[in-house]
């Protein structure tokens, strides 16, 4: 059975202008309006609610901002997420930033070995030692889920890493991805956006035969919706060209959600701020109910 679970926090990501908190704390609400909850038979499992948004102070060199508020805001989500997986459920967590998978991951390390698909525009790999300064979360999630980082982080419950480098794979960064040589040095498998265009569902195969394997006990699938062309949905914090559409991402989401494996996703990004007349919002939701629709080739419904 789905449920559908709220994770608003936009903790993880740099103020968009001088005193303005990211919008994409707005993500689920503006989801739930277009009838996904519905639309995909899911229960409603409530709402995980953040810490307020407080940069306040914070200047480059002092670590991840809005880290005390993240860590136990990952704490809840973990406790929300992995109590409704170990239940047999299947989680939709909507909305905020990339930093929640934080709280999937930590809950799901406490049951056991869990995989991560992480599709998104970025490698979001930055880190102390390839980079000047960390700060925001959102640009540095899957370095954190996988051990990188500092420990008031990335090792909640003297569990960290979450996610073995041999257990993510990395689905749908740009071609001029400024980290991408450090995901690849550490083993974990990457398609860019150009090489999953031209057959998606390839790409999805290929990461099925990576992630379903015997000794993990699941994987989760991490989407950030500016694997999307700039063209196709602008209302995310950094829009790039070179990304994939629509069709395309449907058709990779399609197996990777059907795999007995597979125990949620989270969606993120999206910002309704930037969609004030909600055509992405429309596009979005049509995607991700029909990415989780069932289909006669792909096993069982989800």
């Amino acid at each position: 059975m789905r449920v559908v679970v709220d994770g608003p926090s936009n903790l993880g990501l740099r103020p968009p202008a001088d005193g303005v908190v990211p919008g994409c704390y707005k993500l689920a609400g503006a989801l739930r309006d277009q009838g996904l909850v519905g639309r995909i038979g899911a229960e409603d499992g409530g709402c995980v609610t953040p810490p307020r948004y407080d940069r306040a102070g914070w200047k480059p060199g002092d670590g991840v901002f809005n880290a005390a508020g993240m860590a136990a805001y990952t704490l809840r989500l973990a406790d929300r997420v992995g109590r409704l997986v170990a239940d047999g459920k299947f989680v939709v967590l909507l909305g905020g930033e990339c930093s929640n998978l934080l709280g999937p991951a930590l809950g799901f390390r406490r049951l056991g070995r869990y995989g991560v698909v992480y599709l998104d525009g970025h490698s979001d790999f930055r880190t102390v030692d390839n980079a000047p300064y960390v700060g925001a979360a959102g640009g540095e999630a899957l370095a954190l889920v996988t051990g990188r980082g500092q420990a008031d982080l990335t090792d909640l419950d003297g569990l960290g890493p979450y996610v073995q480098d041999t257990d993510a794979v990395l689905l749908g960064i740009r071609e001029d991805d400024e980290y991408v040589g450090d995901v690849e040095l550490a083993g974990i498998p990457v398609w860019r956006a150009s090489k999953i265009a031209p057959d998606p569902g390839k790409t999805a195969r290929a990461t099925l035969e990576h992630l379903e394997k015997d000794e993990l006990d699941g994987f989760w699938v991490h989407l950030d919706v500016d694997i999307l062309d700039a063209a196709i949905m602008p209302a995310v914090d950094s829009p790039d060209p070179g990304g994939i559409d629509h069709e395309q991402l449907r058709t990779l989401l399609r197996p990777l959600l059907a795999s007995p494996k597979c125990v949620g996703i989270d969606v993120g990004i999206y910002d309704p701020d930037l969609d004030p007349d909600g055509v992405y919002a429309s596009e979005l939701t049509d995607t991700l109910v029909d990415a989780l629709s069932p289909t006669p080739d792909l096993g069982r419904a989800r």
